[in-house]
């Protein structure tokens, strides 16, 4: 298992030959707080992992037993004048955005409070694995500002613009039962299972080609609110981007031949 630190918050951890990687938020004394360095340490993993052709998956997982992630570092923001906010607004926004435009699929293992830019970074992800003790909520407008890492935006993409809005509105934390029965999180494990069942979950998702993973993230993501004769466009690009890749080859000949594929992508 290789291990790669970004800056003094964020690890990036391999998980041998399978294409596996934990993008770790470190930050165990403040709960995970995004801090101007955190955030610009996550972009920088992400900016690694984008280029990096061994990874298949990434598992957002926290070091810390009660958090995921509370969010914006606010003691932080206490401190910034009007122009430092605006000079941090760029660093925060990268950090976000890294996640989200992952080019692999994206997991994260949640536990504990994931609330703020901490459930934002969850929504960036492409499925959420919670446990029991989750509780996550964008309760920005309740501090006067918003959702600013793509929670009004992620948000009712997942659970539709009318329940978006109630949550977002009241500011209200919910809780791991309900938030698994109203879409917020995708899967729910018993406490203290969220890193194992995400990691599982990746294993099986990286046994699948990576070049077909990439281009049917590439679909769903670009496919998103369009009409369906556009997003039919879009499929159909992304499907043309694999049929003649060697991946393709391989995954026939192995069905043909009954034996696992050796994705050529991978090695």
């Amino acid at each position: 298992m290789g291990e790669e630190r970004f800056g003094e918050f964020v690890l990036v951890r391999r998980h041998g030959e399978e294409g596996v990687v934990e993008l770790v938020l470190d930050r165990p004394k403040a709960m995970n707080a995004v801090s101007t360095e955190m955030a610009r340490s996550v972009a920088a993993a992400c900016a690694a992992l984008e280029g990096d052709g061994g990874a298949r998956v990434v598992v957002v997982t926290s070091t810390h037993e009660r958090a995921f992630c509370v969010g914006a570092d606010l003691k932080e923001r206490n401190s910034f004048s009007d122009a430092d906010l605006v000079r941090q607004r760029p660093v925060a926004r990268a950090a976000y955005t890294g996640v989200l435009e992952l080019p692999m699929p994206t997991i994260a293992a949640v536990h504990g409070f994931a609330l703020g830019g901490g459930f934002e970074l969850a929504l960036a992800c492409d499925l959420i694995v919670a446990d029991g003790t989750a509780v996550v909520g964008l309760p920005e407008v309740s501090v006067g500002v918003i959702p600013g890492g793509g929670g009004t935006q992620l948000l009712p993409r997942r659970v539709g613009a009318a329940r978006a809005a109630e949550l977002i509105f009241t500011a209200r934390r919910v809780e791991a039962e309900e938030a698994y029965r109203l879409g917020l999180v995708d899967q729910l494990v018993p406490a203290g299972e969220d890193r194992s069942a995400a990691l599982s979950l990746a294993g099986r998702i990286a046994a699948n080609s990576p070049v077909g993973l990439r281009a049917a993230k590439r679909a769903l993501r670009l496919g998103q609110g369009l009409d369906l004769r556009a997003g039919l466009e879009v499929e159909d690009a992304a499907w043309r981007s694999v049929a003649f890749s060697e991946d393709r080859a391989e995954g026939v000949a192995a069905f043909a031949e009954r034996r696992v594929p050796r994705w050529p992508s991978a090695s």
